[in-house]
């Protein structure tokens, strides 16, 4: 399967600026991985002018983009609706560029590595060109209906 724009807006909860991920560029749904592609310009919500391009620390949801996309291509593929999903936890965070400059494209790949229930862990690496630039682990969790799910934690606190 081709991830073409209108497959993407299918996949991914995420509209508008907020949608960072350019393109999926290769995918196995039984590997539980995910290699895509995020473009750094200007158009990014997270442009610094100051910086020219976008902080290393976004890193971390260009790596729950691409956990969102394996997702939404899951449910595509095997005809289920796209699930929302919430970070829990990013742990062994490393970033090694600080700056991605405005016209690089950073790849990010993503695997699953343990998945219990609703939860999983996912590996998480970027790369610059040959450069590394982060890694981290991301602990995730998919929720059918976030508005009743955000609406009992709410009333629990």
């Amino acid at each position: 399967m081709i991830v073409d724009d209108n497959t993407m807006l299918k996949i991914m909860p995420h509209k508008g600026k907020m949608l960072l991920l350019s393109r999926v560029v290769d995918y196995d749904i039984e590997g539980r991985t995910l290699l895509s592609e995020f473009d750094i310009g200007e158009s990014s919500i997270f442009f610094d002018p100051g910086l020219n391009g976008v902080p290393g620390y976004v890193c971390f949801e260009f790596m729950a983009q691409a956990i969102s996309a394996l997702s939404g291509l899951t449910g595509l593929i095997l005809n289920k609706p796209v699930i929302m999903g919430f970070i829990l936890s990013v742990s062994s965070l490393e970033i090694n560029i600080p700056v991605y400059k405005s016209g690089e494209t950073v790849s990010v790949d993503v695997k699953e590595e343990q998945r219990v229930d609703t939860v999983s862990t996912f590996r998480c690496r970027a790369m610059v060109g040959e450069r590394e630039a982060a890694a981290a682990r991301l602990m995730v969790m998919d929720v059918d209906n976030p508005n009743e799910f955000i609406k009992k934690e709410s009333n629990e606190r």
